[in-house]
This record gives C-alpha cells, structure tokens and sequence, in this order.
C-alpha cells in the first residue's frame, strides 16, 4: 500500500533547523517543568510509603479528600486523580514515617470504617493498597536510571557496528531527545512517576530506535548509488522513500494506543499516555534528529 506517491521529494533536511529550534524548546520546557516540580512525582515504589487507590461513588476534589483525611488523623502526602475525570479513581499516598509497616492491617481497617460512614467517601470502594520501604524505593530509582541508560549504551554500540560512529550518535541523540521530552510531558501533567512508566519510557527508545534504523537502512542503500547527489539529497530520498512505512506504523500503533489511552481504566491510562507521547516524539526525532544528524555528521567530515 502505497500512500505516498514514488518520486515524491518533501524537502525535510531543508526544514531541519525549524525542527531543531523546535526540540530545544521542548527540552527547555521539559526541563523546566522537572526544575519546577522538584524532579518527577515519584512513586510510592521510589520513595518508599503507603498508597492507597480508592473509587469513589461521587465526584469529590482533591482538596475535599485532603481535608476528610486530616481530620480523621492520616493526613496524606500526595492526593492524585487517576484516569479520566468521571472514573471517579485516586490515589493517595502516606509517609512512611506517617504508617509503619507494622501499621498497615489498623490503617487498611480504619480506612473501610471511613469509606463505610463518612458522608464524602460514603459507596467508595479500596481498590488496593502497597506498601513500600524508603530503602527499596532509593534501590529501584537507581536500577531504573541504569536500565534507562544501559538501553542508550545498548543501542549505541549496535548501531554503531551496524552503520557508523555518526549514525550511532544520531540514533543515541535521538533517544536523549526522546525520553527528556516525554519525561517532561509527563512533569507537566503531573503524571505519577511508576514503574510501569520506566517501562513505558523503555518502550519508547525500542519504538524510536526501530523507527531510525529503518530510515538508516535505506539512506546508507541510497548513499551506495548516489552518484553526485549531495548528503542533503540523499537523506531527503531515504525519508520519503519510508514516508509511507512510518505513516502506516505509526497509525497502527495509535489504533492500539488511544482505546487504550481512554477505555484502559487507571492502571494503564498513563502508560498508554507515555506511549502516544513516545510514538509522536520518536517518529519526529527520526526523520529532525537522527537523521539530521546524519547529514550534519557528513557535512562536517567532508569540510
């Protein structure tokens, strides 16, 4: 199926100082909205605590929930709305010097007295509740950061020794890009920072790295008999020649990810929200980032 007409030539290398001021003003905001949200919202999974996800029967803010927890002597850490305004789904979190470990029976059974006779969370339901250690949660930001990392080293080193030192760097530029902007998207939702969001980040770069070695593959086929056309030309080939490719991947992969995004309920809705940012960011940065790289690397050898 071919969407994109053969011989179609959009000048996207013509276009790719655009783009790149572009991306330094969504890393900038990225960056910025981490600075001014004091890093991530980690999970309780990282900072160690209790949490509890509760429904309710009736709508109630935030600020509602806070005080009817006050008053009941838990005062929570972090009050946080999951999924879609009218699932009606939220999650709060303890201190761990608030709830000890030893503590978690009493609270679980406070809680239900509270969900049962207060007139707020009257007809709400606890739909779980985890506890986790401060020195386990210090541990597992660690090794989310190293797998994070190991993944970029990963494909560096591949790339590299499939392509180029100069495609590698683009492909690892790409992914830097990548995951800042989809880290400070999630900073500005003030989306949770979970496990399953270092999953979706890590999903991200294989989705990204994919999308690049594609359009790798067949810029170093054109280079090979390119003749007298220039790095810029070759590059614009590559990318229109896989228009059709990543336009196809890329709907496929929103089919599955929308439905997800709005009827997956709160357990996945910001996984699936890391996703739909990942998959527009990584066949963006493909075509502006990785291979701009390419073009940029070849100009400046050849200087």
């Amino acid at each position: 199926m071919e969407l994109i007409k053969p011989g179609t030539r959009i000048d996207f290398m013509g276009k790719r100082r655009k783009a790149i001021f572009m991306s330094i003003a969504l890393i900038v905001i990225s960056i910025g909205s981490l600075i001014y949200h004091k890093g991530p919202n980690w999970g309780v999974e990282f900072t160690g605590g209790t949490e509890i996800h509760i429904k309710l029967a009736k709508d109630l803010s935030i600020k509602d929930i806070k005080n009817t927890l006050d008053a009941t002597g838990y005062p929570p850490e972090v009050v946080q709305q999951l999924g879609l305004y009218g699932d009606r789904e939220y999650l709060i979190r303890f201190s761990p010097d608030l709830i000890k470990f030893d503590q978690i029976q009493d609270f679980q059974s406070e809680l239900e007295k509270i969900m049962a006779t207060n007139e707020s969370f009257k007809g709400g339901s606890i739909q779980r509740v985890d506890y986790i250690g401060p020195r386990i949660g210090k541990e597992l930001i660690r090794k989310a950061i190293v797998s994070i990392l190991l993944g970029c080293v990963g494909i560096l080193i591949y790339v590299m020794i499939r392509f180029e030192l100069g495609f590698a760097m683009g492909a690892v530029i790409a992914l830097i890009h990548d995951t800042v902007i989809t880290l400070g998207a999630i900073s500005l939702m003030d989306k949770e920072f979970t496990l399953a969001l270092v999953a979706g980040l890590l999903t991200v770069i294989g989705y990204s790295v994919n999308d690049t070695i594609i359009i790798y593959d067949r810029i170093r086929e054109n280079m090979k008999k390119s003749g007298k056309l220039g790095i810029k030309e070759v590059v614009n080939e590559g990318v229109n020649q896989t228009l059709t490719r990543t336009i196809l991947t890329s709907f496929t992969v929103f089919l599955v990810l929308i439905p997800l995004f709005i009827f997956g309920g709160s357990v996945i809705h910001d996984f699936a929200f890391t996703l739909i940012v990942g998959a527009i960011v990584g066949t963006y940065s493909s075509i502006f980032i990785a291979s701009a790289f390419v073009v940029y690397w070849k100009e400046r050898k050849s200087s």
